[in-house]
């Protein structure tokens, strides 16, 4: 099926939230892509009337720069869905972060700008990505960020008063998760994904995780004190802290939305 559509198969980069991701070469676009592979009669019920019908409502909706392009999305008679993506040539945060180490806070500052920009062109279209965290942002061989996996992304419902309708899903992972995710406390997803937001910022400046999630009680004890570690050795600018302080919020009212971010005078 991919010889006919012109692709050559190479190695599996990864499994996503679900299904396997390989690296291909596209003899039409003449580059290298991605391609995640579903197989439908192997994911779950939940997967395949849920969050497979809303990926694929999000890759279509969602362009931009900073979010990974989606080329091509087709589906075999056997019930196996391809969906062929711009390929994140140096892979992702999460990698580069392990083998580099973290950023200079001016270097941080940059890709912080082209994840938010993504996140508001997410939240703007009424969108809310639900798993925000390093291994799920890409870089490009300039090493410009690309969000991407939307796996486990929600478009927002809303009542008859437009008012956004609360979640109280829990998906993602358990380290880059809000309290109220934590608790089951119902809430409009895009505040949770600014929590998420400010774990990738504070990732990418100590190449560290704030919280441990080892000991789920004990993590969402510490979240509340607001009592955010951070190391005396990097001098942190007093606005770069503002902003991961005002990113971790554990008052969903007192946390940044992405329009207060793009404002915040560290940006």
């Amino acid at each position: 099926v991919l010889k006919k559509k012109g692709y050559s198969l190479g190695d599996t980069l990864g499994e996503g939230s679900y299904g396997k991701v390989k690296a291909a070469y596209s003899h039409r676009l003449k580059c290298k892509v991605a391609i995640k592979i579903i197989d439908k009669k192997k994911i779950s019920r939940n997967v395949l009337e849920k969050f497979l019908p809303r990926e694929m409502e999000a890759l279509m909706r969602l362009h931009h720069p900073s979010i990974i392009e989606t080329y091509e999305i087709f589906e075999t008679s056997t019930g196996k869905v391809y969906i062929v993506m711009e390929l994140g040539e140096k892979g992702s945060l999460l990698n580069y972060l392990t083998s580099q180490g973290a950023m200079e806070e001016s270097i941080a500052r940059s890709k912080f700008q082209q994840l938010a920009s993504a996140i508001k062109h997410c939240h703007d279209l009424d969108f809310a990505h639900r798993d925000l965290k390093c291994d799920n942002i890409l870089l490009d061989n300039d090493l410009n960020f690309k969000l991407s996996d939307f796996g486990f992304s929600k478009p927002l419902a809303r009542d008859g008063n437009g008012k956004t309708i609360l979640s109280s899903t829990f998906c993602g992972s358990l380290a880059y998760s809000a309290p109220e995710l934590l608790e089951h406390i119902p809430c409009d997803p895009r505040i949770s994904d600014m929590w998420s937001l400010g774990i990738i910022l504070y990732a990418m400046l100590f190449a560290s995780q704030p919280f441990d999630s080892s000991n789920v009680r004990e993590m969402l004890h510490v979240q509340k004190q607001q009592k955010i570690p951070f190391i005396k050795s990097k001098n942190l600018s007093a606005e770069c802290k503002n902003l991961i302080a005002h990113l971790l919020h554990p008052d969903v009212s007192q946390r940044l939305c992405i329009d207060e971010v793009l404002r915040h005078p560290w940006l």
